[in-house]
This record gives structure tokens, sequence and C-alpha cells, in this order.
């Protein structure tokens, strides 16, 4: 029984279904070294929003690229992850690039804020080759707000009193990032600084409740398959002590340098469709739609997100060699 409105209502099947699940939720925030997680939020179209996890990636556009993205995942019960990201960065010169990045991310009862800054300084090492490295530095604002959860018709838990807290937690990273007009290839540890997440009472997020360091892996290739269709492979494999290997793989087509349409998998958690459209040299505008592949895809109509890029890019004759990355 639940209490509602200062009514009793009997707990319905999907009622049930959708407690059982934020308790779990809860659970894989709380108890350390019994459930093993990722930290960082996940981004379906990662190949568009590199710089959230790389900040070699900042001023390699040439010009002022803002993106913004809202990812909403497991769509059909309360509390589910829900992120938004918006990130900028321009070339400075011919070698500097500099950028900025404001990601939101709730996942009840937690909400993490970060800002960060990035700056990258670019090597021409080759005819077309260029070698980036760059710097990450900002806050990240987290706050574990346990006392919010609705415990039904349960109340004073001892597990629950005094749990609530905030931090402020600085951190920096860096990141290396190789590309041509063809290729690309990088790596980064976004953050490096292993804050401890705890108030006295309870520890969340990881064996010892820290953030732990993320590393990342980047790849992609663009085949010319004809005049009007580009064929793109692309992977984002991701490592942290706290979880499993995650890896996103995903197969993508250009179709006349205006519709991007393709698939992902990533291996053990999900699998969808990624659809984008280019309408011209500044704006585009991509959505992706995710199913997972484990027992929580009983509880959940799929994961949502969607991409807005804009750059400030005006020039009349079309770009004789346009980067797709």
């Amino acid at each position: 029984m639940t209490k509602r409105k200062n009514k009793l209502i009997p707990l319905g099947k999907r009622d049930y279904r959708q407690y059982t699940i934020y308790c779990l939720l809860f659970l894989a925030c709380i108890l350390p070294k019994k459930i093993n997680a990722q930290q960082t939020p996940m981004h379906t179209q990662y190949m568009f929003n590199t710089l959230s996890y790389n900040p070699a990636y900042a001023g390699t556009r040439e010009v002022l690229s803002i993106m913004a993205s809202s990812r909403h995942q497991w769509v059909g019960f309360e509390g589910a992850p829900s992120t938004q990201t918006i990130t900028a960065h321009s070339a400075v010169g011919d070698k500097v690039g500099v950028g900025f990045s404001l990601m939101h991310d709730v996942l009840d009862p937690t909400k993490q804020t970060g800002l960060y800054f990035d700056y990258a300084y670019r090597l021409k090492i080759s005819e077309s080759g260029q070698l980036s490295f760059g710097l990450k530095g900002g806050l990240n604002f987290y706050q574990n707000n346990v006392s919010s959860l609705n415990t039904g018709s349960v109340t004073n838990d001892p597990a629950l009193s005094g749990s609530d807290y905030s931090k402020v937690l600085p951190n920096f990273g860096f990141g290396l990032y190789y590309y041509s007009s063809k290729f690309y290839l990088g790596a980064s540890i976004p953050r490096l600084l292993e804050n401890k997440l705890d108030n006295g009472d309870i520890e969340v997020l990881g064996e010892s409740g820290k953030q732990n360091r993320h590393y990342f892996i980047t790849s992609g290739y663009v085949f010319d398959m004809n005049e009007n269709i580009k064929f793109k492979p692309s992977i984002l494999a991701q490592f942290t002590q706290a979880a499993p290997m995650s890896m996103d793989i995903n197969l993508n087509f250009l179709l006349k340098e205006k519709l991007w349409i393709g698939g992902f998998y990533r291996i053990q958690d999900a699998f969808g469709g990624i659809l984008q459209y280019q309408f011209n040299q500044q704006f585009r505008i991509g959505y992706a739609y995710e199913m997972i592949t484990n027992e929580l895809s009983n509880y959940t109509s799929g994961t949502h997100e969607i991409m807005l890029r804009y750059e400030f890019n005006f020039t009349k004759e079309k770009v004789q060699h346009p980067r797709h990355f």
C-alpha cells in the first residue's frame, strides 16, 4: 500500500515494477563493492559530442561550433537517467583551440552539473594529418538527495536519515586526438582526480565511494562508396576500474552530404539507430533511439537522444573537403 494525497491506494502492477526498478537504481548508487556501474553519462551520438570527453578536440572544426544534446534514458518509469549537454569550441589562430562544456545529469536521487573549459594545441605531423594535445579543467556540482525518494508507507528509515548532501568537486583531465580528412583516433582521461563522494554516513557511486577515472579511446574512418554515398564506421571504448569495459560500435552512411542514417551496438547493453540531417553548412539536427538488451527492457520503451549543432561557417563556396567528425 502506498499513500497518495492522504488516501490509501493499492500498489498496482505497473507501480510495483517502477518501484522495484527505482529501488534497484538506488541500491546501485549506495552499495559499495556490490554493484559496479559507469559514472559518466553515455551518448549514442558520441562522434558529434567529442569535446565532452576529449579536450584535444577543441578547435578541430576550425570554426566556432556549438552543440546541444538532450538524452532521456529508459523512458517509462520515474527517476530514469537524463542528461543535457552544451559544448562550444573554436580555433584561435592556426594551432590553438579553446572550448567549454556544460553538462547536467540526473539519476535520482543524485544530480550532477559540470562546467569545464578546454585548451588544445595542434601540430601538423604529416601532409594531411594533425595531432592535437588537450587539457580540461573545471568543477562538478554534485548533489545526493536521498530524502526525495518515495518510500511509500515506510517512514523514518534510519538508512536514509541524514544522507542528503552536496559537494563542489574540482577536476582536470587531458587528451590526444589525431585526425585527417577521413580518419581520426583519440585517447583521453577527462577526469584524473578520484574525488571522494560521501558525507560520513553513506558512500555512493563505486567500490569506495569515489569518482573513478574513465579512459576513452575512439576512432573512425570515412569510406567513399561513390559520389553520393559515404560509409563511416566508428567505435568508442570506455574503461574504468569500477565497471566492465563499455564499447559502442557505429555504422553510418552519409547520403549526398545531407542525410546520415545508421545503427549502433553497445556490447552487452543496447542497440539502436541514428538519423541526422545537415540542412546547410551551419545547421545539423540528429536523433538516436536505443533499446537495452538486459532485464530492464521489460520496464522501458527505450532511450531517446536529440542533438543540434550550429557552426558559424558562412562561406558561400562549397567546402571542398568537408569534415565528417
